[in-house]
């Protein structure tokens, strides 16, 4: 009874990762995959210009896409400066997207994710953030290789706004 104890919690603790969970084969989006590598980002947030640089690489065994996303160094100076990194991925049991940001302005914001759909080159986020709805559409534009994130809110009357239109067009390889 004690040496089949023995072997049961020897064999628990050596394969602890195997008996909880496999990792999953790397996810592959055909309009995802559009999106990994260097952009320049520029349009208006808040009815105010805004020029970042954004990159994206595939991690995580290739389940996230992390796009990171800055104050471009060449922006005026009197620019509002913004940090963030997002996390993009797919839930294929839920068949839906899943969309993280975590930026400068701290946890508040980030403990809520968005949740996407797909309709051929667009997938529109979902975000409920405590203090109302949020959207956030990602679209591609194979013929001109662009892609426009557009941001939407509710105001305190219940109509959508602009909060954000941009605009990021590839940077070439050096």
């Amino acid at each position: 009874m004690r040496i089949a104890f023995l072997i049961a919690l020897t064999a628990a603790l050596l394969f602890p990762a195997v008996a909880v969970a496999q990792a999953p084969d790397p996810w592959h989006d055909d309009l995802v995959d559009h999106l990994a590598g260097s952009w320049k980002m520029e349009g208006n947030v808040m009815g105010h210009p805004a020029h970042h640089d954004v990159h994206a690489e595939w991690v995580f065994n290739h389940q996230f896409l992390r796009i990171e996303e800055k104050t471009s160094a060449g922006a005026p100076t009197t620019e509002r400066r913004y940090d963030a990194i997002w996390f993009l991925g797919y839930d294929a049991i839920s068949e839906r997207y899943v969309l993280h940001l975590m930026d400068q302005f701290g946890g508040r914001f980030s403990e809520t994710l968005g949740y996407g759909v797909r309709n051929g080159n667009t997938i529109r986020f979902v975000f409920e953030y405590p203090d109302g709805p949020f959207h956030t559409t990602y679209k591609w534009d194979p013929e001109k290789n662009t892609w426009e994130w557009l941001m939407e809110q509710k105001d305190k009357n219940g109509k959508w706004t602009s909060f954000a239109d941009l605009k990021l067009s590839k940077v070439p390889n050096p």
